[in-house]
């Protein structure tokens, strides 16, 4: 049996390494070249497929048996992708998507959002400092804000910065009073961030708080209507096995 896993969360790595364990042949596809970790076990595959039609020949000619997509909560495109092609071909799907932050005891208080552009709307009535923890793909929907101190934590730099902005470089997991020495150190007036969910980078959330620092949080977009969920890698696995 052959598993195309299509990657982007840290689940996708364990995910990878347990089927491995298994005997499971399995591919993993990322988006970009792995960089600073380890590549995931098993084979990997680097790249998009071209969309729908794509990656529909490519589950055909590489005789895929299973797709798992553990992509970002964010990365819609490819998700609506998957569920396209592998209803094209028959192929059976499960979406592997970590909890988000819905449940977390400071949620009520947030200020949810549907898009980049209502968080911006949002964060720029709540302050001039601005903690922006979005990732770099989407920087450019914020990158007319010249006029005020922003502070942008990544793993990779990104290609363009707007002039004025602070970068610091760096991977999760991070500590509550890590996050918290960070926002008084930066004097950070609102958090800017998307439900992303997972563990390593949450006690951002819990640090804002605690420092009474405004939360503007982008909801998810939705999964894919009839294709079934887990949220968390022993349930993928027991998919995946049970259809071996």
């Amino acid at each position: 049996m052959t598993v195309l896993l299509l990657g982007g969360i840290a689940e996708a790595r364990a995910l990878a390494a347990r089927l491995s364990a298994e005997g499971v042949d399995v591919l993993t596809c990322l988006a970009g070249a792995v960089t600073h970790t380890a590549a995931p076990s098993g084979r990997v595959r680097v790249g998009g497929f071209g969309g729908v039609d794509g990656l529909a020949r490519y589950l055909h000619d590489e005789r895929i048996d299973l797709v798992v997509d553990a992509t970002h909560p964010f990365a819609a495109r490819i998700t609506q992708n998957a569920a396209q092609a592998c209803t094209l071909t028959g192929t059976p799907l499960l979406r592997l998507s970590r909890p988000g932050w819905s449940t977390h005891p400071d949620a009520g208080s947030w200020h949810w959002v549907e898009s980049l552009a209502q968080a911006k709307q949002v964060a720029e009535a709540l302050g001039q400092r601005v903690f922006l923890s979005i990732g770099r793909q989407q920087l450019d929907e914020f990158a007319d804000w010249t006029d005020r101190a922003v502070l942008v934590r990544m793993v990779e730099p990104p290609e363009r910065l707007p002039q004025g902005w602070t970068l610091i470089l760096a991977r999760g997991p991070f500590t509550v009073p890590d996050e918290r020495t960070l926002l008084r150190d930066h004097a950070i007036e609102v958090l800017v961030t998307k439900d992303s969910g997972g563990a390593a980078t949450a006690a951002k959330l819990g640090a804002a708080t605690l420092e009474g620092v405004p939360v503007v949080i982008v909801r998810r977009p939705p999964d894919p209507p009839g294709v079934p969920v887990v949220p968390s890698v022993p349930e993928a696995l027991a998919w995946v096995l049970s259809r071996r």
